[in-house]
């Protein structure tokens, strides 16, 4: 039987099958069945089909077509004008969000997995440098520096009565007087022959300079006392002279008013008619002062002498520290290698032999310190003694201490280490011009005076008493002895 579609209709009777017109038909004498026997009959039977059409390993037309894909559908879309935008460039994939180091990375690691406590305090310890540097804690000064303010050497000097520039962001200019001879290598017996006193000193235990009126304005700061410490500073050393020799120093740069050995400095400079703050400009030497810039050792020697530096004048620390990271705010790509040093420049004093002229650091921060370490297997005892000429004294300088000294307005050298022996050296200041540019809003002093009258008549004003407000950085015995807690 046949079916037509019938009529459709709603509850409601609404009629809306379009075959409203169709009715079923129905006829007794069709049958389907005779029709698709007679037309099955009619196929060829599979022995009569060609023998390209037996081949069952390969699919027939009507597969192929079936498995073809057409790669061209759908067809690509015009391109839309408004969806074009040359000009802007693409932004980088953001980094994935750093993850938060957990126990188990440490123990993977091999280190000890710290408590959950332990990485709060480390957390807050890096707040605390990323906001002020280093700070020595109560306890570091009680172990460290309790015992030697008590038996400071001190001395008659004053430092008022050193040679600062006028402003003070600068000593005064070697006078004829300490010209003379400044050239000549002197040994420790003529040293003691015309009135200087030999400073024994173990190297450890630290020794600060204290003048007529109280303030420590030098210091031998020692040396941390593990095995740690003295493998850093024998690689140091090794790898310094390592640089030293690879570099072949052209015979002129042996000769210079430091001394008779080859010298590098690295870091920001600023001054002799530069509108800005710049790099060092070493050429030749970039790639070796790169490769010793990032030196894991030399990086603990330039941070233990920050650490150093807090520890014995706090407020000064803090002044380096806000001057240098208000430049670097300024000018970030001027950031160096060291980053937890508190000194913007370096020097590398190459050996064998080194000793050095009697000289005055004169661009230095008058009231600051420079952190010069020795390096190398020497006799301290028998040369590289650090010659202080104002105060008369030839100390001893083991290899991997640290001396902390005024190099701007103190005029200093280093006695010979005796034949056989060999020595480098490793310093770090901060030039008082940088200070100047960061006081006068980032500017020359021609450029405050032009852009703004009453600020350049007020820093002119602070010239006067710039002298008294960096020695009242210094810290002085009594106040370091009467440290809180909380300060």
């Amino acid at each position: 039987m046949l079916w037509i579609p019938e009529v459709r209709k709603t509850r409601q009777g609404t009629t809306f099958s379009p075959y409203a017109s169709i009715a079923p038909l129905t006829s007794p004498d069709f049958d389907f069945a005779p029709l698709l026997v007679a037309s099955s009959s009619q196929e060829p039977a599979d022995g009569d089909l060609p023998d390209h059409e037996h081949n069952t390993n390969e699919p027939d037309e009507a597969d192929d077509f079936m498995n073809e894909v057409d790669d061209t559908y759908p067809p690509p879309l015009p391109p839309d004008p408004w969806n074009e935008v040359d000009d802007v460039p693409e932004r980088p994939t953001p980094p994935p969000p750093k993850r938060r180091r957990t126990a188990v990375d440490d123990m993977l690691d091999g280190k000890k997995p710290l408590t959950h406590s332990h990485r709060n305090r480390k957390s807050k310890r890096a707040k605390l440098f990323a906001e002020k540097g280093n700070v020595a804690r109560l306890s570091t000064l009680n172990t460290h520096a309790r015992a030697a303010l008590a038996t400071p050497l001190r001395q008659t000097l004053d430092a008022q009565t050193l040679p600062v520039a006028y402003g003070a962001y600068g000593a005064k200019v070697e006078n004829a007087a300490e010209s003379k001879g400044r050239t000549k290598a002197r040994t420790l017996e003529e040293l003691v022959r015309i009135g200087f006193e030999v400073v024994h000193w173990n190297g450890f235990d630290a020794r600060p300079l204290v003048d007529a009126r109280g303030r420590i304005f030098a210091v031998l700061a020692g040396q941390p006392r593990d095995a740690g410490w003295a493998s850093a500073v024998e690689r140091a050393y090794r790898d310094i002279s390592a640089e030293g020799t690879a570099a072949s120093f052209p015979a002129k740069m042996h000769h210079h008013r430091r001394g008779l050995f080859a010298a590098v400095n690295v870091g920001l400079s600023y001054g002799k008619g530069q509108r800005i703050p710049s790099r060092l400009l070493n050429p030749r030497y970039d790639p070796m002062l790169d490769r010793l810039l990032k030196n894991p050792d030399i990086d603990r020697m330039a941070t233990f002498a920050s650490a150093a530096f807090s520890l014995w004048a706090p407020r000064l620390y803090q002044y380096y520290w806000d001057h240098k990271e208000a430049l670097l705010q300024h000018l970030p790509h001027l950031r160096l290698n060291f980053p937890r040093s508190v000194f913007s420049c370096a020097a590398f004093n190459f050996g064998p032999n080194v000793w050095t002229f009697r000289h005055r650091d004169g661009q230095n921060v008058p009231f600051g310190w420079c952190a010069i370490q020795a390096a190398g297997p020497f006799d301290p005892t028998k040369g590289g003694h650090l010659v202080l000429w104002n105060l008369r004294l030839a100390v001893e300088f083991p290899p991997g201490a640290l001396i902390l000294v005024p190099s701007a307005t103190v005029a200093h050298s280093n006695v010979p280490v005796q034949e056989g022996d060999c020595r480098i050296s490793f310093t770090q200041y901060t030039a008082g011009g940088l200070m100047r540019y960061v006081d006068n809003g980032f500017r020359t002093e021609g450029e405050l005076a032009a852009e703004d009258p009453e600020e350049f008549k007020r820093m002119a004003a602070l010239k006067e008493l710039r002298w008294e407000m960096g020695l009242g950085l210094l810290s002085t015995v009594d106040e370091l002895l009467e440290r809180k807690p909380d300060e």
